[in-house]
């Protein structure tokens, strides 16, 4: 059967400092192996990146020490795979080091066609919604989790998240 929705996700953070200061040197030392790490992971379709590799010089929002991450997953399974049950989560531990704590949702999950590849527009609107509009189809999180919308159950499952590994 071929899949018709891939998951979308979108996070942003508020770094501690631009790129190139001292205090966000370790973060820029992890980025290719994290992103390596995503790409070889079961489930993973696509990130976000520039012809650097990443997406670190991609600024958003008027907030020049914004950064966004924007990926697509085969499904939820696969990226609660990553995001918390992989060596990403050492990264994760250490996230108070580089990026400020942030007010409000700073990542959402969606639904997207596959093929489709969400710009960052899209994102910022989907997390705009979130913070709006509260958890629906249209924008979610792992707490309250909505199936695609091909799904034969539209119910959201709760309680799919695992405890976030840089609230430690």
């Amino acid at each position: 059967m071929t899949q018709r929705y891939q998951l979308a996700q979108v996070n942003i953070g508020r770094a501690k400092a631009v790129m190139e200061d001292p205090v966000m040197a370790d973060f820029a030392a992890r980025l290719d192996d994290v992103n390596a790490l995503a790409e070889a992971s079961p489930g993973f379709v696509w990130r976000l990146q520039t012809e650097a590799g990443n997406a670190t010089s991609l600024r958003p929002y008027d907030d020049e020490r914004i950064m966004v991450n924007l990926s697509l997953w085969e499904t939820p399974k696969a990226l609660r795979a990553f995001v918390y049950r992989s060596a990403h989560t050492e990264v994760m531990r250490r996230r108070k080091e580089w990026f400020e704590k942030f007010d409000g949702m700073y990542y959402a999950l969606w639904w997207v066609p596959a093929g489709h590849i969400p710009t960052v527009e899209e994102a910022k609107a989907r997390l705009e919604h979130l913070r709006a509009s509260g958890e629906t189809a249209h924008a979610f999180s792992f707490a309250k989790l909505f199936p695609a919308p091909d799904a034969p159950d539209a119910r959201p499952v709760t309680g799919f998240a695992d405890p976030c590994p840089a609230s430690g």
